[in-house]
Formats: C-alpha cells, sequence, structure tokens
C-alpha cells in the first residue's frame, strides 16, 4: 500500500507529498479520520487530493493511504427504493447506525452485505457464457426484477454453480473458465468507476417517444427514450416540479432522482413525498422502482461533482440489463458551480463567469452517457438524461445553460411570467424546442391514427403569430385587427389554457394519455377550421367566438375522461352543428 502525508489543506483540496507511485483517479483514504478522497492530479512527488468528507480537524503530516482503486460504485441488488449521498452511502442505514447526523470516516459502505437474496438461474453448468449476459435473477422489489449479469471484461464455460436459494450479493454464485485456461468468479455485485461509461455493443437510432402524460412535453416538445433534455429555469419557475411530474408519470422502468446541490428543505421534500407516490402503471409505491441520490446544498462541494456519476453509472447498470432508465438531474448548475469551487481552490485559470475552461467537455460527457443501445448481452435498453438548469436571475445566457444547449436535444425553457401567472407546466413555447420530433414520426404513425406532428408544426406557427399580434395588440389594442388575425388569438387563448396548461392535481388532467391528448388538439383545430370557414361568408367574429362552445372546448380536459376518447365524437358534432347552423342562417339573411 503506498503512503503519502498531508503537505496543505485548503477546504476539500488536500495537497500531499510522497505521492509519485499514486495513480490519477485513485480513491484514496485521508488523515487518521479515515476520510474518502479521489487523486485528481500528480506533479513529481506532489499530489492533489479532492476530499469528499468535511476536512474540519485534518492535520499536516497525516497520512494519505491509497486502495489501488479508483471511485467506484457498488452495482447489484438493494439499489432500488434506497437513497444514497453523492458516493453511493446508503442514508437510512446510516441514520440507523449512528443517529441523524453522518460521522466522518464511515468508510465507502455502499450496499448490505449482510442480506440475503432469492436468486434463479438461467443457466446450468456446461453453458458458455458471454461478458453482459444474463445468468440469473433477484426479485428485488415487487416491480423490479434484478437481471444479474456476467461483468465485463469476463467469459467463459460455467465449471461452477451453487444450488438455487438464498444468498448475499458476495456470495461466490458461479465460477467461470476463459478460453485461456483462467478462472472467473462471479458474484451478484459488480464494482464500477464512476467517471467511465459502461461497455454497449452499439447505439441504436433514437425512435422511441417517453411518455410522460404532459401534453406540452408529449405533443409540443417530445422527450426520447436515450435522449438528452435540459429544463432551465429561474428561481420558482416550477424546475423540480417539472421534473416530480415526469419522474411519477414517464413510462421509464427505472427512475433515479439526483438532488445535486439543491437546498435542504427541497430535498426532504423529495425524500419525503416520493416513498408516498404511488406508481401509476403498477398501483405500488413509486419508490419500488425508484433511486434517490441526496446530495443538499450544505454537503461538501466534491460530493456534489461525484453525484451526477454516480447517478450516471447506476443508471448504465440498469439501461445493461434491458431497463429503460430515465435519470433526473436537479440541477447541474449546482454541479458545475462545485467544479467552480474545486478548481478555484486548485488555482486553475478561471474561463468565463470563473467557471473552468473545461465546463463544457465535462457537460458533454455527462450528456453523452445517454442513449438507446444494445447491450453486451443482446438486449436493448436506455439511459435518459433530464437535468435542471438553474441560471442566477433566469439569465439563460450565462455559461452552463448556454453550454448545455449545446449538447442537448430538447430545450425546455421556463418562464417566470407563466409561472407567477399559475401557468403550469411553465414551458414557453417561444424559447423551447426538440430536435425530436421529426425522429419521433414513425412512432407517432404507429401509435395514432393521423399526422400529429404536421398537427404540432401548425399550432407552433399560430403561437409564433400570436407572439407578433400580441405587439400590435399592446400598442394600438385588438379591435384594429383584422377578424382573421382575432380569431387566431381566441384560438391560441384556447390552446394554451385547454392544451399547454395542465393541473398536476387534477385527477384528470394530472396524466394524459397520448391518444386523448391527440383528440384534444384535433378538436381545437376543428374549432380553428370552422372559424375559418365561417370567416369566409363574413360572419362577425363576435359571432364565430361562441362563448359556450369556446369554454366547452377549453374545459374537455376535465370534462372528458380519459378513457372516453368517445365523448370527443359528440363535441366535434356539436362543433359542426353551431358552425353549419350559423353560417346556414347568415347564407338565409344575405
Amino acid at each position: 500500500m503506498n503512503k503519502g502525508r498531508i503537505k496543505s489543506i485548503n477546504g476539500p483540496v488536500v495537497i500531499g507529498r510522497g505521492m509519485k507511485e499514486f495513480k490519477l483517479r485513485e480513491m484514496v483514504i485521508v488523515g487518521e479520520k479515515k476520510l474518502i478522497g479521489e487523486v485528481i492530479s500528480i506533479d513529481g512527488d506532489q499530489g492533489t487530493v479532492q476530499v469528499y468528507e468535511e476536512t474540519q480537524g485534518l492535520k499536516r503530516d497525516e497520512d494519505i493511504l491509497s486502495t489501488g482503486t479508483p471511485l467506484s460504485v457498488t452495482l447489484g441488488p438493494g439499489m432500488i427504493g434506497n437513497i444514497f449521498d453523492g458516493i453511493q452511502r446508503p442514508l437510512v442505514q446510516i441514520k440507523d447506525d449512528f443517529g441523524d447526523f453522518m460521522p466522518e470516516g464511515i468508510g465507502m459502505i455502499s450496499l448490505d452485505k449482510e442480506k440475503r437474496w432469492d436468486v434463479t438461474f438461467d443457466v446450468k453448468v456446461g453453458d458458455f457464457l458471454k461478458e453482459g449476459e444474463i445468468f440469473g435473477h433477484v426479485p428485488e422489489t415487487d416491480i423490479i426484477e434484478h437481471r444479474l449479469l456476467v461483468p465485463p471484461g469476463m467469459e467463459g464455460k460455467v465449471v461452477e454453480l451453487v444450488e438455487e436459494g438464498s444468498y448475499t450479493i458476495t456470495d461466490k454464485l458461479l465460477k467461470l473458465e476463459g478460453r485461456k485456461g483462467e478462472i472467473y468468479e462471479v458474484t451478484m455485485m459488480q464494482r464500477w468507476p464512476v467517471r467511465v461509461s459502461r461497455p454497449i455493443k452499439k447505439r441504436i437510432p433514437i425512435d422511441r417517444l417517453l411518455i410522460t402524460g404532459q401534453r406540452v412535453f408529449d405533443v409540443f416538445f417530445p422527450i426520447a427514450k436515450g435522449g438528452t433534455t435540459a429544463i432551465p429555469g429561474g428561481f420558482g419557475t416550477g424546475k423540480t416540479m417539472t421534473q416530480h411530474q415526469i419522474a411519477k408519470y414517464c413510462d421509464a422502468d427505472i427512475i433515479i432522482y439526483i438532488g445535486c446541490g439543491e437546498r435542504g428543505n427541497e430535498m426532504t421534500e423529495v425524500l419525503e413525498d416520493f416513498p408516498k407516490l404511488q406508481d401509476p402503471y403498477s398501483g405500488k409505491p413509486l419508490m419500488e422502482r425508484t433511486i434517490l441520490i441526496a446530495n443538499t446544498s450544505n454537503m461538501p462541494v466534491a460530493a456534489r461533482e461525484a453525484s451526477i456519476y454516480t447517478g450516471v453509472t447506476m443508471a448504465e447498470y440498469f439501461r445493461d440489463q434491458g431497463y429503460h432508465v430515465a435519470l433526473m438531474g436537479d440541477s447541474t448548475s449546482r454541479w458545475a458551480e462545485a467544479l467552480r469551487e474545486i478548481s478555484g481552490r486548485l488555482e486553475e485559470m478561471p474561463a468565463e463567469e470563473g467557471y473552468p475552461a473545461y465546463l463544457p467537455s465535462r457537460i458533454a460527457q455527462f450528456y453523452e452517457r445517454a442513449g438507446y443501445v444494445k447491450n453486451l448481452g443482446g438486449t436493448e435498453g436506455s439511459v435518459t438524461l433530464i437535468g435542471a438548469v438553474s441560471p442566477a436571475g433566469g439569465d439563460f445566457s450565462e455559461p452552463v445553460t448556454e453550454n448545455t444547449k449545446r449538447y442537448v436535444n430538447v430545450f425546455l425553457a421556463l418562464d417566470k411570467e407563466l409561472a407567477y401567472a399559475r401557468h403550469y407546466p411553465a414551458i414557453n413555447w417561444m424559447n423551447s424546442y426538440s430536435q425530436y420530433s421529426e425522429m419521433l414520426k414513425n412512432y407517432y404513425d404507429i401509435k395514432l391514427d393521423g399526422d400529429l406532428p404536421a398537427l404540432r408544426r401548425k399550432f407552433l406557427d399560430l403561437l409564433h403569430q400570436e407572439a407578433k399580434l400580441n405587439e400590435i395588440v399592446m400598442l394600438v389594442g385588438e379591435d384594429v385587427l383584422p377578424d382573421d388575425q382575432r380569431l387566431v388569438l381566441e384560438i391560441c387563448r384556447v390552446l394554451k389554457v385547454g392544451f399547454l396548461q395542465q393541473n398536476a392535481f387534477h385527477k384528470i388532467d394530472t396524466f394524459v394519455p397520448l391518444e386523448k391528448q391527440f383528440e384534444m388538439l384535433k378538436t381545437i383545430d376543428l374549432l380553428y377550421q370552422w372559424g375559418k370557414k365561417a370567416l369566409v361568408q363574413n360572419i362577425p367574429i363576435s359571432q364565430i367566438k361562441d362563448e359556450k362552445l369556446y369554454s366547452k372546448v377549453t374545459e374537455m380536459k376535465y370534462t372528458i375522461g380519459n378513457e372516453n376518447l368517445e365523448e370527443f365524437i359528440q363535441l366535434n358534432s356539436e362543433i359542426r352543428g353551431y358552425y353549419e347552423e350559423l353560417i346556414r342562417k347568415y347564407e338565409v339573411t344575405t
């Protein structure tokens, strides 16, 4: 074991001497308190260590001990439903063992190595297993079956296999003999370096929607399975609530939620609310398919920087089992601030607004770990990354937002004016975009009877027209506009209130199936088409805009149940009937 000594201490950054034998990115034990750290640079005999715990009380000349391994997470049964800190230490277990405050120097405890799991096997002695193949199963929760994988880098013939039964994650389950006679012993658990992507066979083109049940996402700015999404917004615009809503209702198999540097009271709300939420797909508690990583703003910044990598490594592990994983990072701005603080303590040359010059590459490295892939074992899985961004003062031109925008394909810009007007989700349709809309055209064509992308483009164009018209209205009033432009304003009001605005606390409106979303949009389009037909007959806008009819279309999100789509036929018939009668009446009078 290599040993160095502490030369200087600057917050979470410790300079050591006698460290020329240490490796870059190696995990180390620092001082008498046995704090966990990571070697981030070596210069001759001197090494720099990033410490993941509070360094108060460390002294010069205390030992720095090598472990010989990089910062890694333990992957295996026991992750689902658990709550970890930024370096995968289980917070519930630590509270039970040590009380409300985490003591220093408790080491790298992670998964429970005493708990026994029931194992069934898919293989027998004599079978040849390749890396990444599934060899057994563990019922981790009522919803999720943990699929045991041959670790990457191992393959061979099964020469020993234990009987099916109850085992701990450290028990040896099978023995493989490689092509050259090497022997591999396989357990339920794997260790994997957090900063290294897990290997895959190949990437698959993205062509499937991540269904969220939120109309503004599923229709206007779709998120794809295996895709990348940023949700930037100032304080109070609803970033956390938007992520909660996606986490609860998206059709991903597994949810990983990272509270990265958020306020303690916000994280407390997450930790208290998530265990109480019911999974809308299974009726079971949502925690039975969720992992929480809690790293509040008062925790050490180095652990905050590591928490993003810890979460995405867990996501890749479940992806390798053939699951679709959605990872929520709340927020990547706090992660970037941790990078900035550590960079400052390292006395690196600052770039824009004090952030390190490598900020863009770090953001890119994180989002590059998303994707829809074919795994080593032949299964398909995906990791969808959804990162909240918290620009100071809501300024989207600051470095974190600007650089994130370069690497994500969906940009959901939250707007404080919409939020203060109680329009939720407060997605600004003028500044948001999704590059997956055309990629998902075949998906929409298969799922729906009609051209949803074309309808989406039509209404986005109307919303842009409305924005220009509103500038004129603010100057001279709405009455001076011609009737066709006033009709655009009226239809856009229906669209914004009746479609884009969604009530998370209403039992019908909180989650809306894609089929109903399409029917709602077609109904609003029908209202617009008949309005234009009436305009051709020189019918005044005051007659075209029937308050009762427009109100009924706006309220359809509440009045028509998610399973009662046949009621749209009656509503559409009512729209046609009203305008046919109106046109007939005016033809008679003229």
